[in-house]
């Protein structure tokens, strides 16, 4: 079922000399002094594997699952039996054991086609994230390796409905009670939920209302089947229609001491750590959305006449789709770079953070144009940018806002100018 091994290559950093860092080689040399973008042959099997799917399976089936709100199960068990629902799971649990890089290549082409079915994929991988961060070796092998064995899904469970970016305020309570812990609260937001197997929960277990965050919380898996856990009604969302988002009531759920993440108190450091390793496929996704809608708007602008001219010969209409390519190429520039330091062990908060704010802007900008380009058929269902624009919207709101991503950019860039000029 799962993807053979690839080999890693990919440079997008100007090195002096040879650098074999985890599972990425990047070279570059002072006398040729050149920075290399290219893939692997591996890399470009993996885009061209996924492109090939998105254009086949997902292309065809997107207009309709949008409109039914349909979750597109059968579509996503024929991406598993590939390989690619679990693209991140490590090799030594069965998985295909992508590294970032990869998974933004993947992510790029899924979402190309539809970022609703690409938002459930990313969703599983951020729920398997702290898992893979933080499980034990039992852990892991339990709950990741069960995703290999059938197209199961999983869910990350954070957000509150009154908490949204303030973690730091999530309220759902743990209490430990000799070898379990029972959990109450509620969640909300929460992709994938009403198909989920099992959760990441992250829940307050700290009754001193000033402890910090980052000791108050405790991460936990918490399998579907468990008594009291209820998934809500799906919510109707402006976009990405066919990916599922509910609400999860916790009524005295009773947790095992064995599936708390590396210890109480750690949750909070985890769901974090969790968030510089999928930010940057998420960044992908909406640079795939805003090179679908470049594309759209480009054929669009090569068939439609105006004034006696195609309307890309129009200055305004060819000045917005230059705009377009120089955002699409800019913010997929940040994400290789944020994947790519992620990939080599490094701490990626920066550049992860850039990429997802600046991607996310992009997509939407990108969206609202090729909207614009088609002018009035662009507001009308029966044409693709329509679905485009409203599927945007949430790339500037989920895995942290595009505020949110400000704030840490800007308390990176203030702290690292002090420490420099301390």
């Amino acid at each position: 079922m799962a993807l053979r091994s690839f080999t890693r290559f990919l440079c997008p950093v100007n090195l002096t000399k040879l650098s074999s860092v985890g599972s990425i080689r990047c070279s570059s040399t002072q006398s040729d002094n050149k920075l290399c973008f290219e893939f692997s042959p591996e890399q470009q099997q993996i885009q061209e594997l996924c492109r090939k799917f998105a254009k086949e399976e997902i292309i065809p089936k997107a207009a309709e699952w949008d409109k039914a709100g349909e979750f597109p199960k059968e579509s996503l068990k024929k991406l598993w039996e590939l390989g690619l629902l679990n693209p991140e799971i490590p090799e030594e649990y069965g998985g295909p054991g992508l590294n970032i890089v990869e998974a933004c290549i993947a992510m790029e082409e899924l979402s190309y086609g539809c970022t609703g079915f690409s938002t459930t994929v990313l969703a599983n991988t951020l729920a398997q994230m702290p898992v893979i961060l933080a499980g034990n070796e039992e852990q892991k092998k339990k709950y990741l390796g069960r995703m290999l064995e059938e197209p199961l899904f999983c869910s990350y469970g954070v957000t509150e409905p009154g908490g949204g970016s303030d973690v730091a305020g999530i309220r759902t309570r743990a209490e430990k009670k000799g070898d379990h812990y029972v959990i109450n609260g509620q969640k909300m937001w929460i992709t994938n939920s009403g198909y989920a197997n099992w959760y990441f929960v992250l829940a307050r277990t700290s009754t001193d209302p000033k402890q910090p965050a980052s000791g108050a919380f405790t991460g936990f898996i918490v399998d579907r089947d468990t008594p009291g856990l209820t998934p809500g009604r799906k919510e109707w969302n402006m976009g990405q229609r066919s990916s599922d988002t509910r609400g999860i009531t916790f009524e005295d759920v009773v947790v095992p001491k064995e599936n708390v993440l590396l210890g109480e108190g750690a949750g909070f450091k985890i769901a974090m750590g969790a968030f510089d390793k999928t930010r940057p496929p998420v960044a992908a996704g909406a640079v795939g959305l805003a090179r679908r809608a470049l594309d759209e708007a480009t054929k669009y602008s090569l068939e439609r006449r105006t004034m006696g001219k195609l309307i890309a010969e129009h200055q305004a209409v060819a000045f917005m789709l230059a705009e377009m390519a120089i955002g699409i190429e800019s913010s997929r520039s940040m994400v290789y770079r944020a994947a790519l330091q992620t990939d080599e062990g490094e701490r990626n908060t920066y550049y992860a953070s850039i990429a997802k704010a600046l991607a996310a802007d992009v997509a939407n900008k990108c969206a609202t144009d090729a909207v614009q380009i088609f002018g009035g058929y662009g507001f009308n269902s029966d044409y693709p940018v329509e679905k485009l624009m409203r599927d945007a919207k949430i790339f500037q709101i989920y895995e942290g806002t595009a505020q949110i991503q400000r704030m840490i950019i800007s308390r990176q860039l203030i702290g690292r100018f002090q420490q420099q000029n301390h």
